[in-house]
């Protein structure tokens, strides 16, 4: 427990666990293990108890990302690196959105690009984490970031399971324009700020984005990166629409 209260910067080399050994397979197993007993047990609450549970996710994350920086600010490790401007982390940002706007046109919009966009990418962190390299198993940044990536997992499995959220690949467009938006913006702030947002600045060791930088270079490796999130997309739709019709549950077409 030495090092529960460090941040990466402040633990010596070598502490961290590798990419699919025994602790990131068991790690994100776990994680996804919780997150299906959670829905299991969600779909047998009352309706009404769910919906505030639903509603209330957000705000915990919202929470928990803000004790995540308090904590940063206490070690004095702080820094625009730690902002909320990963794919993952502004999944908090459209949660929120999907919650607590009124209208029933941004609840559609954000909770398709949670379904599609946010949680594909939360999976693809579990199976690719990033911070797996600095930190021991005991550490609040190794267990939050499994924790955090989890709750991304859950709040829109959960809407889709519900039939809250009703994805169609005739809805491509709408991630695919969000990204447009978004990440040239993160691009531009990456370069300023020497960050790696969106991972649109440099690829992380033993991901796919590796593999293109290889055969690519850098920026080279984004056509792939581009190419690469297109085929999730469609996959992602492809899988939807399988177990819609596997399933033939009413709440889901």
């Amino acid at each position: 427990m030495e090092y529960f209260w460090k941040q990466q910067d402040d633990i010596p080399s070598g502490m961290g666990y590798p990419l699919f050994g025994e602790i990131h397979i068991l790690s994100s197993v776990i994680t996804i293990l919780i997150v299906l007993i959670l829905i299991n047990h969600l779909l047998k609450v009352g309706s009404r108890k769910r919906m505030f549970i639903i509603k209330l996710i957000p705000v915990v994350m919202l929470l928990m990302e803000l004790f995540k920086d308090a904590f940063l600010i206490s070690v004095h490790r702080f820094s625009v690196a730690y902002l909320p401007l990963h794919v993952c982390s502004i999944g908090i940002f459209i949660f929120l959105l999907r919650e607590y706007l009124p209208w029933k046109w941004a609840k559609d919009f954000f909770g398709e690009l949670a379904y599609v966009l946010i949680m594909p990418g939360s999976i693809a962190a579990l199976l690719f984490p990033d911070w797996t390299i600095y930190y021991p198993v005991l550490n609040f940044m190794n267990l939050y970031s499994f924790a955090w990536h989890g709750a991304l997992i859950l709040y829109p499995l959960l809407l889709r399971r519900l039939g809250l959220v009703k994805p169609s690949i005739k809805h491509i467009y709408q991630p695919i324009l969000f990204l447009l938006v978004t990440t040239p913006l993160i691009y531009v702030f990456d370069k300023h700020f020497n960050c790696n947002f969106f991972f649109v600045n440099w690829s992380v060791p033993g991901s796919p984005l590796a593999y293109f930088a290889s055969l690519l270079g850098n920026p080279g490796y984004l056509i792939g990166y581009a190419g690469l999130v297109l085929i999730i997309l469609i996959i992602v739709y492809g899988i939807d629409l399988l177990i819609k019709t596997i399933l033939k549950d009413e709440r889901l077409i």
